[in-house]
């Protein structure tokens, strides 16, 4: 499929938007109509017989059918929106669609686009993990994220809870900046607690969607839309998964693609961590610094290699430092443990034990889990 180089005018919206509006044309239809008649426009002025031959009678009679009042309420509805600054709706045939989404097997065929336009053509890299992400795995999506951000990649993620929203604000904290491709109108907002970060992202990265306006959360739509993040970045990175998760929906797509996939590594006893070991099992590269992703892409230089391994280093001294200063740490290990265990393990009162863990939760040292369990979080 071939990008004309043209923007797309209020007729040619028109025009597409009523080929995506008609009932029984979705992509894999609307991509054989475009292949044989070129532009929406041919399709609707084409001869019955014609249309009849390749979809159906009954197909063929809904495209020739003159729309109706709800379509053209949607229309206005997308022209205004449209209309508004930093608002783009790109189709296959705007000199601005991205070029990388040209090449997966089902490119969609309308974005609607908020935001800086330009990043969908920058390199980037996507940022996926649990919604129900562990106060460790925001922290690596955040640092990842602004590592990677700095050294050049936009981050792209789904603008989810957990680690979508900590990737996003890495990317923002970073010089490339972020895209969120989201699962429902880009006049919509899931979830609502990411309003504010959405607001942001609008004004100092992009929101992409491929659905109408006023589309609401369908839970359809969110593994479908994994494509797209998928399909703009050179690679996904994994963060934290559970076996079965719309991030190993994501890596799988982008593994078809002929995408990299990059995984973060955890405790074999944490569920959030299956995933990854899954993928890593299947061929994906085992990360646990941002500088393993820069070394795949040669995005690095001496100088950066020798501030990393200095950065490497003294976190390891601290953390050799802070395992000195808290016998706590040192026993818990880096697995989950039931504070019962580990009462035992050190010989200590549970209710003493409580108060201590307490304090380095504050320190933001520890992060309690679900059936009275601790993990350690440095």
């Amino acid at each position: 499929m071939t990008i004309v180089n043209r923007l797309a005018t209020g007729n040619e919206i028109h025009d597409w938007l009523r080929l995506t509006s008609i009932q029984g044309v979705g992509n894999e239809t609307a991509r054989k109509l475009l292949a044989v008649f070129g532009l929406p426009q041919r399709i609707f002025a084409a001869p019955f017989d014609e249309l009849s031959a390749l979809v159906g009678a009954k197909l063929a009679s809904r495209i020739l059918a003159k729309p109706d009042e709800e379509f053209f309420t949607l229309l206005e509805k997308t022209q205004q929106w449209a209309s508004q600054p930093q608002h783009r709706i790109l189709t296959l045939a705007d000199i601005d669609y991205p070029a990388s989404l040209l090449n997966i097997p089902d490119p969609p065929l309308f974005l609607y686009v908020k935001g800086r336009v330009n990043l969908l053509h920058e390199k980037i890299l996507a940022v996926v993990g649990s919604r129900h992400a562990s106060v460790q795995g925001k922290k690596h999506a955040h640092d990842f994220s602004l590592s990677l951000s700095r050294a050049g990649f936009c981050i792209s993620s789904g603008l989810a809870a957990g680690i979508d929203a900590a990737a996003h604000l890495g990317g923002l904290s970073g010089a490339s900046s972020t895209i969120a491709v989201i699962g429902t109108g880009a006049d919509r907002v899931y979830p609502a607690s990411n309003r504010e970060l959405a607001i942001r992202i609008a004004s100092e990265g992009c929101i992409v969607s491929e659905y109408p306006l006023g589309t609401p959360p369908i839970a359809a739509n969110f593994p479908r839309r994994n494509r797209i993040i998928a399909g703009l970045a050179q690679g996904v990175l994994v963060v934290e998964a559970a076996e079965k998760s719309g991030s190993l929906i994501t890596a799988r797509m982008a593994a078809e693609q002929g995408r990299d996939v990059f995984a973060i590594p955890g405790s074999i006893l944490s569920a959030q961590s299956k995933g990854c070991h899954v993928l890593i099992k299947q061929g994906a590269s085992l990360v646990d610094t941002p500088q393993d992703i820069l070394d795949a892409y040669a995005m690095t230089s001496n100088m950066q290699t020798k501030q990393t391994k200095q950065t490497k280093q003294a976190a390891q001294t601290s953390q050799a430092t802070t395992l000195q200063m808290h016998p706590i740490l040192e026993n818990m290990g880096f697995d989950p443990v039931h504070v019962d265990e580990l009462a035992q393990r050190m010989a200590l009162d549970v209710a003493y034990l409580v108060s201590e863990l307490f304090v380095l939760e504050l320190e933001g040292r520890v992060e309690i889990l679900e059936g009275s369990r601790y993990r350690r979080l440095i």
